[in-house]
């Protein structure tokens, strides 16, 4: 009789059995109506408080999560996802900690990008322009509408500092809690605020079929904007 193997093959793992996307590949064939110049308000703000209805009605996830892109005063880039809380002729408005990586780069290079990533909808929405802080008053009124545990949250976090172990954070949040416990008035956190994005370009996307996709992107110019579209 053969003898049994001792040291069978272990099974293959999930990721092996599998085989590796390739993203070269996958592409979708976008088939949604145009844009064309004649369909966009006069100014930036107004279309994208349309799209952003459109957004929101068509049920895309979060639909004011965007991609917030700084760079340091030697230019390196980096990018991450943060909520948009506000928005009018002034700018988009994100709050964050003043000494996380996007708030230490902001304060050298006063300029950031944005991007709004309505896949579903196959639309884009890209602000570019430069940045300064909200008021004092216009934070502390944002975060009296923090839930209780975002508003303990901002004071826990040295946003983008190491830490050695989740159990710090949590501790230093538990403490917070019996500090100020629910019902009871959280103050504003020094080093927490807001930025504004003053617009100078607001780039609309649509996905068109053939990849031959529609890009109008508003310049400001004087006290008003040129629209010019761009090639795909």
């Amino acid at each position: 009789m053969p003898t049994a193997d001792r040291h069978p093959t272990p099974p293959a793992t999930p990721t092996e059995a599998r085989p590796t996307p390739d993203p070269s590949v996958m592409r979708k064939h976008y088939q949604h109506e145009g844009l064309a110049e004649k369909q966009l308000a006069a100014e930036p703000v107004a279309q994208f408080t349309e799209w952003f209805h459109q957004a929101v009605d068509a049920g895309v996830t979060e639909p004011n999560a965007m991609v917030l892109s700084t760079a340091d005063e030697q230019g390196r880039p980096s990018s991450r996802t943060v909520l948009l809380k506000g928005y009018d002729r002034r700018g988009f408005v994100f709050f964050t900690n003043y000494g996380s990586r996007k708030g230490s780069e902001l304060a050298v290079n006063p300029w950031a990008s944005l991007l709004f990533p309505w896949i579903s909808i196959s639309r884009q929405v890209v602000v570019n322009g430069r940045v300064e802080k909200v008021g004092r008053d216009e934070t502390a009124a944002y975060f009296r509408t923090r839930p209780h545990g975002s508003q303990l949250g901002a004071w826990a976090s040295e946003q983008s500092s190491p830490v050695s172990s989740r159990e710090v954070l949590e501790q230093r949040y538990a403490e917070l809690e019996r500090r100020y416990p629910e019902g009871e008035g959280v103050p504003v956190p020094p080093f927490w605020g807001g930025y504004r994005v003053v617009p100078e370009t607001v780039e609309f996307w649509q996905g068109r079929e053939n990849r031959l996709h529609d890009r109008l992107r508003y310049l400001a110019e004087g006290n008003g904007w040129r629209v010019e579209r761009l090639c795909p």
